[in-house]
């Protein structure tokens, strides 16, 4: 009974874990929504009222996780609580706890405030129970060595891009193209396809090679996309 408090890797939605996703979420839009200037200024004692109550279930929840531990072997004892606490999503509740608890802890700072934005990091807690999370992390991990070269490939591109640029319209645009690193903004934002429009080459081929350069994007951007699409596909035929 005891160890049920505790979910495990691959457990199914409880009716708590669910209660429990919803409030992380909530605490989340609290905290978006509080850096709003006229919100903050006409609800914010509310506002810290309702941070304070979620921040009062996390650490009650978090307490119940760590007292339940104790019935897995590897968790027994002052070594295996210390173990405990080390993992990583536990480490994210009790960052996640501090958040909230500390406007009411220690006043308002701006720190604290900034501090405050480390409740994102809430939505981790979601890998303890979210099976396609888990999935696509293991499809990430499988694909590793493939992604790491695309990532290669990517940023050859775009230094190729850039230093092309730099060449067919630094005399034309020295604001814009003047030097490589200049340019990279122009080549990040065509190769992602984004095409702010804010700085575009005026010559001839200037134009050519941007244009190369944007189809080039295409491919660029579907690559990592086909890799983990196959990972997917093969997780899937396996479990199958």
């Amino acid at each position: 009974m005891r160890w049920q408090l505790a979910p495990f890797p691959g457990a199914p939605l409880t009716p708590l874990s669910r209660l429990l996703a919803l409030l992380i979420l909530l605490s989340v839009a609290i905290g978006i929504i509080a850096t709003e200037p006229v919100v903050h200024a006409r609800w914010g004692e509310e506002l810290l009222l309702a941070e304070t109550l979620l921040g009062v279930v996390f650490l009650l929840e978090l307490m119940l996780r760590v007292w339940s531990a104790g019935c897995d072997p590897q968790y027994r004892g002052f070594s295996g609580l210390w173990r405990y606490l080390r993992r990583p999503l536990v480490l994210v509740d009790i960052l996640v706890v501090l958040t909230l608890l500390a406007p009411v802890l220690a006043g308002e700072f701006v720190v604290l405030r900034l501090l405050r934005l480390l409740r994102l990091i809430a939505l981790a807690r979601f890998g303890r129970y979210s099976t396609a999370l888990r999935t696509l992390l293991r499809a990430l991990a499988r694909r590793r060595y493939e992604l790491s070269l695309s990532v290669v490939l990517a940023s050859l591109i775009l230094l190729v891009a850039a230093t092309g640029m730099y060449l067919l319209e630094a005399a034309h645009q020295p604001e814009a193209f003047g030097s490589i690193p200049r340019a990279l903004w122009w080549s990040v934002a065509t190769l992602t396809t984004v095409g702010y429009g804010d700085v575009y080459p005026v010559t001839a081929l200037g134009r050519l090679f941007a244009g190369i350069t944007a189809i080039a994007g295409i491919g660029l951007i579907a690559l990592p996309a086909g890799i983990l699409a196959s990972a997917f596909s093969e997780m899937s035929s396996t479990r199958d």
